[in-house]
């Protein structure tokens, strides 16, 4: 057994059911499971001889972040120039070919690459969506990678079947036959799913898009999942190109297509969801499904501003996700949390501007950003286990030195300046008690050679030799 001590926190966010902020806080971990919270006072007297003890007097701890939505594999190719200024489809079309050339090897170094990011940025758990698999490549690359750094992964086993031969978004070469697809899809539930507390890999059926995938073979990974007990996941309602095409195609608009597919319940969670009506909205509520909201990516590809205040307002499971790296060209949490405040507070702002003389919106908080950030994106990944600190759940939380230039006048409320001031980096991170991030630094993987080999593979896939 291993234990772990964090005493003397300056702020303990626990994120917890009455949100407790505690001065002067404390946690006890017994193999990666928390034992006690509280102040210091109170956790001591149960924490004698841990063998690990670190104080963080000048220091905010939070639980650690949850990424609902991601491509680890776009870290390859972030700003290539011919798809700096596209909507999401024209990005699409001059992307595709350049991804078609991955290998394996490309799929671990983004895949370790995106997630040392996220751990630098406080987050402990990342879901990725992988749908694409040139050369050989599978998602055991990705999974290996990650058990390698040591976050928690919730990997999504992406498809496309829909080339563009038969009216699909991607080019045929990098589709896959669907009876291949879902082959794979119930060997690696089988070889890697994990459903018990403190799981480290969790396995998700994710069809990639409306534009990308028969109806066939999403109604049959949703079978497939509900047969195993695994999640669901895809894009929807991302942008209005995509709500046309569902309704040339399908004759629905992209909810209701879901809908027709049995792809709404507690069990699926859609990234985007940016052009949703009220009535979309309350099938999101009623039926549990949940939202991966991700502004940096709706903002860099013009997708629009996803009425997350509504969803809420309406009990929407929402989390927080960066989206692709070829979309947001970073993969920061922290930074993701205050995007997602601004970037509400703009839609606010233009809704309001209609209504002269009437009552001002609403605006979302620092502290519901960060409720979005680590409790919304459990619930919506489905985890009981991660998300908050306190007895029972994972040791899984990440720590902000407060004694920097970049919080300097704040510090009369530090859980909100990790929110408004600039985004800073992980001083510590903590994955089920293990560190991840130890004073600023990566102890899973030398970053340095990781970053010269990212660098070597991402020249070699732009220029296609």
């Amino acid at each position: 057994m291993t234990t772990l001590l964090i005493k003397h926190i300056g702020l303990l966010a626990t994120m917890d059911a009455e949100r407790r902020e505690i001065r002067d806080g404390a946690l006890f971990a017994r193999d990666g499971f928390i034992e006690h919270v509280g102040t210091t006072a109170e956790v001591l007297v149960h924490a004698a001889g841990a063998d690990v003890v670190l104080d963080l007097h000048d220091h905010l701890v939070l639980p650690g972040l949850v990424n609902t939505h991601h491509h680890f594999y776009q870290t390859l190719t972030r700003a290539v120039p011919a798809a700096q200024d596209a909507n999401l489809f024209n990005w699409l079309k001059t992307l595709y070919p350049i991804w078609a050339r991955m290998t394996p090897e490309d799929i671990h170094l983004s895949t370790q690459t995106a997630l040392a990011e996220l751990a630098l940025s406080g987050c402990t758990t990342a879901s990725d969506h992988l749908y694409i698999f040139p050369n050989g490549s599978r998602l055991d690359d990705e999974i290996l990678a990650a058990r390698e750094l040591g976050l928690r992964l919730h990997a999504s086993r992406g498809s496309m079947s829909l080339g563009e031969s038969q009216g699909g978004l991607p080019p045929d070469r990098v589709v896959e036959d669907e009876v291949t697809i879902l082959r794979d899809s119930e060997r690696l539930i089988e070889q890697y799913h994990d459903p018990n507390p403190g799981a480290l890999t969790q396995v998700v059926l994710a069809p990639c898009s409306p534009f990308s995938v028969t109806p066939d073979l999403m109604r049959e990974s949703a079978r497939l999942a509900r047969q195993h007990g695994v999640y669901l996941h895809t894009h929807l309602a991302e942008t209005e190109d995509e709500e046309q095409f569902c309704l040339e195609k399908f004759g629905h608009r992209p909810v209701a297509f879901m809908e027709s597919l049995e792809w709404v319940g507690p069990d699926v969670w859609f990234a985007h969801s940016v052009h949703v009506n009220d009535a979309e909205i309350d099938v999101y509520a009623h039926t549990g499904c949940g939202v991966a909201h991700c502004p940096s990516s709706n903002m860099r590809l013009a997708s629009g501003i996803a009425p997350v205040l509504k969803m809420l307002a309406g009990g929407v499971k929402v989390g927080l996700g960066v989206d692709g790296s070829a979309s947001n060209d970073g993969s920061h949490m922290l930074g993701e949390a205050r995007q997602v405040m601004l970037l509400s507070r703009l839609g606010a702002g233009v809704s309001g501007a209609s209504r002269s003389g009437s009552e001002a919106p609403p605006l979302m908080t620092a502290r519901q950003a960060l409720e979005i950030a680590t409790c919304g994106g459990a619930a919506v990944l489905g985890r009981t286990d991660i998300g908050s600190l306190e007895v029972g759940k994972c040791a899984d939380f990440f720590a902000l030195d407060l004694n920097q230039l970049d919080f300097a006048g704040s510090l009369h409320d530090p859980l909100a300046a990790a929110v408004f001031c600039q985004p800073v980096k992980s001083a510590y991170t903590v994955v089920g008690g293990r560190f991840i991030v130890k004073d600023g630094q990566l102890t899973t993987v030398d970053l340095p050679m990781l970053v010269k080999k990212h660098n070597a593979a991402a020249r070699r896939l732009i220029v296609g030799s």
